[in-house]
């Protein structure tokens, strides 16, 4: 994600400010209709998650304490792929922090817009992002200042936005664990493409022309490489740390 491209970046001055009309409820309303489209694009993903911790032998109730406790689909699907009998904890452990290595750069992006907010808000509002939320609610800010209606970041809206994508996520994925068994490999159906979608989804609502995507191909080429001739999850924080990088150099020169 580059950093030239990221919406709301310089909203912090003008941070949490509601779409004018609009109370904080009303942005946590406003924040839960807007991931709609991704809470959709969750259900087979969670779906499929289930059934699969299902068959690896997870209880049923394991299921939503393993996606609630680490709201991370990434890696939870890296974590099946791995899990054994007994687990290799220090693997799956390590595998996981690479996984989500992404969301040091993604807090760092949402640091300075929440910083005026105390912790008991800030870490709630942490532990509940997911590259869902934080696109969403950033994608808000940009058009905000676009429409002229308001600028900043909504924290209820990003609240909303989050806690509407995690209900979702912990739901379906319980789900699964309960019904995979009767439905059989849900990927059968195609669903296995509904995250793809989804991100293309979001990136589509952030285009703003050629020059300001370059740190997306360059985070894309870097990661297919890594992921084509360096074994485990390297790609992941390899492909983040280029995308920063490119948008740093082009921030510099333009």
């Amino acid at each position: 994600m580059s950093l030239e491209t990221i919406p709301g970046q310089a909203a912090h001055p003008a941070a949490d400010e509601p779409e004018p009309g609009l109370s904080g409820w009303g942005e946590v309303k406003r924040g839960i209709i807007a991931s709609i489209p991704m809470m959709i694009g969750f259900i087979p993903f969670g779906l499929v998650l289930g059934a699969q911790a299902q068959q690896k032998g997870f209880p049923v109730l394991g299921v939503p304490m393993l996606t609630g406790f680490s709201f991370a689909g990434g890696a939870e699907y890296a974590v099946m792929e791995l899990w054994t009998w007994p687990p290799h904890i220090f693997l799956i452990v390590a595998v996981t922090l690479l996984v989500n290595s992404r969301h040091i750069l993604m807090s760092a992006v949402l640091a300075p817009l929440l910083n005026h907010l105390p912790k008991r808000k800030v870490l709630p509002a942490l532990f509940f992002m997911c590259d869902e939320s934080w696109a969403i609610a950033l994608s808000d800010a940009a058009r905000k200042r676009e429409d002229g209606k308001a600028t900043g970041f909504s924290f209820p809206f990003y609240i909303g936005a989050a806690l509407a994508l995690y209900v979702t996520w912990v739901s379906f994925t319980t789900l699964g664990a309960v019904v995979g068994p009767l439905i059989g490999d849900v990927k059968d159906f195609g669903f296995d493409m509904a995250f793809p979608a989804v991100f293309f989804v979001l990136l589509k609502g952030m285009w703003k022309n050629v020059r300001s995507s370059l740190p997306w191909a360059v985070s894309l080429v870097v990661a297919l490489l890594t992921y084509l001739y360096i074994p485990g999850a390297w790609y992941v924080p390899a492909g983040a740390a280029a995308g920063v990088i490119a948008a740093l150099i082009l921030s510099e020169v333009s």
